[in-house]
Parts: C-alpha cells; sequence; structure tokens
C-alpha cells in the first residue's frame, strides 16, 4: 500500500469516526474468509458497518481528529482489528456475543468500545454493553413513568361517576321511606284537636237562646187566668 492509498483510507475512517459517536474495536483475528463474511453479514442486518484496517492508520486518523479524546483506545490497537460502526451503543456488543455463540468460539473478541466519549477496556465489559439502554429505550421508560400518574388521574375521574350513581338511589330511597312516616305521623293529632273544639263550642251558642225564650212563654199562661 503506497502512501496515496494510506492516506485515502485514513480520510475514509475519519469520516466514520466522524460520523458515528460509537464503535467497537475487536479481534478478528483466526476467524475464516467465510466467518468474516458471515460475521460482516449479521452486521449488515443491524446497520453496523464493520471495516478492517491497519492499526496505524486507525491511530492516525483518531489522532488527527482529536488526539486526547480517543487516547484511552490506542493501546487496544495490536493484533488484527475489525473496526464496527454503530448509532446504538449495544447493537455490535450484541452481534459479537451471539455470533460467538453460534459458532461455540471466542472470535470477535472485544478490545475496546467508544460509546458517546466513555471507553470500556476489554472483553469482559462485553456482557455489560447488551445490557446498555438505547436512546428509544430510554425515551419509552420516561413516557412510562410520566404516563403512569396520569393512568392513575384517569382512573380517579373514570370511578367517581360510578360512585355518585350509586349513592344517588340510596339517597332516593332513603327520601321515600321519610315522607310516608312524617304524613301517618302529623295527620292524626290534627284531627283529635280540631274535632273537639268544634263540638264544644258551637252547642253553647244556639242552647242559650232558646232557654231564654221559653221562660217568657211559660210567664204568659200562668197569668192569664187570673184575669
Amino acid at each position: 500500500m503506497n502512501k496515496e492509498q494510506k492516506q485515502e483510507v485514513i480520510e475514509t475512517l475519519k469520516n466514520k469516526f466522524s460520523q458515528y459517536s460509537n464503535f467497537y474495536i475487536t479481534d478478528t483475528e483466526s476467524l475464516s474468509v467465510a466467518q468474516v463474511t458471515n460475521l460482516r453479514r449479521h452486521c449488515f442486518d443491524k446497520q453496523v458497518e464493520m471495516r478492517v484496517a491497519k492499526n496505524t492508520l486507525i491511530k492516525k486518523a483518531l489522532e488527527s481528529l482529536d488526539s486526547e479524546k480517543y487516547a484511552g483506545v490506542y493501546d487496544s490497537l495490536h493484533k488484527v482489528t475489525a473496526l464496527m460502526f454503530s448509532e446504538s451503543p449495544k447493537d455490535p456488543a450484541v452481534i459479537i456475543s451471539s455470533f460467538r455463540k453460534a459458532q461455540n468460539g471466542e472470535k470477535p473478541e472485544l478490545k475496546a468500545a467508544f460509546l458517546n466519549g466513555d471507553i470500556f477496556i476489554g472483553d469482559n465489559q462485553l456482557i455489560n454493553l447488551t445490557k446498555i439502554k438505547t436512546k428509544n429505550e430510554l425515551i419509552g421508560e420516561v413516557i412510562g413513568l410520566l404516563m403512569s400518574p396520569i393512568q392513575r388521574v384517569i382512573g380517579a375521574l373514570q370511578n367517581r361517576p360510578e360512585a355518585a350513581e350509586e349513592k344517588a338511589p340510596e339517597v332516593a330511597e332513603a327520601k321515600s321511606e321519610a315522607a310516608p312516616q312524617a304524613k301517618s305521623e302529623t295527620a292524626p293529632e290534627a284531627k283529635v284537636e280540631a274535632a273537639p273544639e268544634a263540638k264544644v263550642e258551637t252547642p253553647k251558642e244556639e242552647s242559650a237562646p232558646k232557654a231564654d225564650e221559653a221562660k217568657p212563654d211559660s210567664d204568659n199562661t200562668e197569668k192569664a187566668p187570673e184575669a
């Protein structure tokens, strides 16, 4: 590879490092051509871009972008290196893990991962990286947390009319039961008080004049024979 070809590779890598905020540095040594092709297919299905490049060229590309930012991954650039670029921080880890299980092997081996500025070193980080939550998963959890109190409020509002409808018939029944009792208790008292007053007053007024009118008649009948 001449100087121009090397510079072309460096520029290509620089564009990829600038485009993606997540990339994995893996060791694909001892993998056959067929296995590497199979690994590329898995990456393509997950929209992960895989590139094999020399470690010196990878380091020059990173140093030309930001030497301090990527300093933590330089020690991982040894042996055969395959880069995996991805929008998702965990998709490459999932691909590596599933590929190793299917092949019953230990390759590709994770050497380092650069995820949104955070650096993870060593193959022992692979399991943890497969559990990283993606942006969509985090958004879903936040939406779930926000919707939870809203759903409780909606549930409470939906239950209130039902409670009011259940109480309304009970109040109506209580009123209907109380009304007949009031009528039955007050009616007899009114009749008992009014009846004696009417009977006592009317005979006294009518009988008194009759007694006075009868007395003159008796006096006149007694005096008539003396004349």
